[in-house]
């Protein structure tokens, strides 16, 4: 009995140091910004707790538009970024024989920092852009300047676009690995009963891929919400993220303002827990279907 206890503590056990330190920064950061949105500031002299700043933030019509403003553009994203990733894994599932270089290409945009992705959307959709010139050169515009603004705009299509081209090849790359595993036989037992590709693709590919990419889904639309690089370089100054907010608000050199930001750091951090459970009981609802 020790020894099945044993060897089922050991790889926790061994696990042990790198969770420490990791859920230690984590937690310390997770405790010291809760007490700040709670008014404690050593530094200023201030001690009581009071949660005069989340009913600042929640009062507040700003703190709305910036929530409905991550949310769009998070879920507008990861929503295109699913389609074009599970229509590219459809793509390669069907070319096996492509080149191995081809088929590397794809997953490039994955290990691409958003900072990166932010210079590369900048060079492409600006009015200065790459698909500026191409536009003035074939002709469709006679200046560059009558180029739609893409960028800082208040509809977030910069953000978007940013994150759709880092999203999608992700939701490929999990997507074509579930697709590459699913048994042949069912395959070909549909063709034998006079189904089509997209017979099969409907009914069989996509209902057993279905718990992976709706996973990729949650996990790509609460990274995008939580999100600061792209939004604070592409995104407008009004509405603005939530995470720019709270960046904004926290560099006030008015250091009062700091709990107010943090209180919004909070919030968001909540949200991003409710998502987190929602996430987990659609999964398991999924998941029963799928049975």
């Amino acid at each position: 009995m020790k020894l099945k206890l044993k060897k089922k503590i050991k790889p926790y056990l061994l696990l042990l140091p790198a969770l420490a330190v990791l859920l230690g920064i984590f937690a310390a950061g997770l405790i010291l910004g809760f007490l700040q949105s709670l008014g404690y500031s050593p530094l200023e002299g201030r001690f009581n707790l009071t949660a005069e700043h989340y009913a600042k933030a929640l009062s507040a019509s700003g703190f709305y538009k910036s929530l409905l403003f991550s949310l769009k553009t998070s879920a507008v994203s990861s929503a295109i970024a699913v389609v074009f990733g599970v229509m590219l894994a459809y793509m390669l599932l069907k070319s096996r024989d492509r080149l191995k270089a081809e088929r590397i290409a794809y997953k490039l945009p994955v290990v691409v920092p958003h900072l990166v992705a932010s210079l590369l959307a900048y060079s492409v959709l600006s009015q200065s852009g790459i698909l500026a010139r191409l536009a003035y050169t074939i002709g469709f515009i006679e200046a560059q300047e009558q180029f739609p603004s893409l960028l800082f705009d208040r509809g977030g299509v910069g953000i978007i676009a940013a994150y759709v081209w880092k999203g999608a090849p992700y939701i490929a790359m999990v997507t074509y690995s579930v697709l590459r595993g699913i048994n042949e036989n069912l395959v070909d037992a549909a063709r034998n009963l006079g189904a089509t590709d997209r017979q099969i693709l409907s009914n069989i590919l996509l209902p057993i891929s279905t718990p992976t990419i709706f996973s990729s889904f949650i996990i790509i639309f609460a990274f995008s919400f939580g999100a600061f690089e792209i939004p604070y370089l592409l995104g407008p100054t009004s509405p603005r993220a939530i995470p720019v907010e709270a960046y904004v608000q926290y560099i006030n050199p008015d250091w009062s303002n700091r709990p107010y930001a943090m209180a919004i750091s909070m919030i968001s951090a909540a949200m991003s827990f409710v998502m987190l459970m929602a996430y987990q009981k659609l999964f398991e609802k999924i998941r029963k279907y799928g049975r």
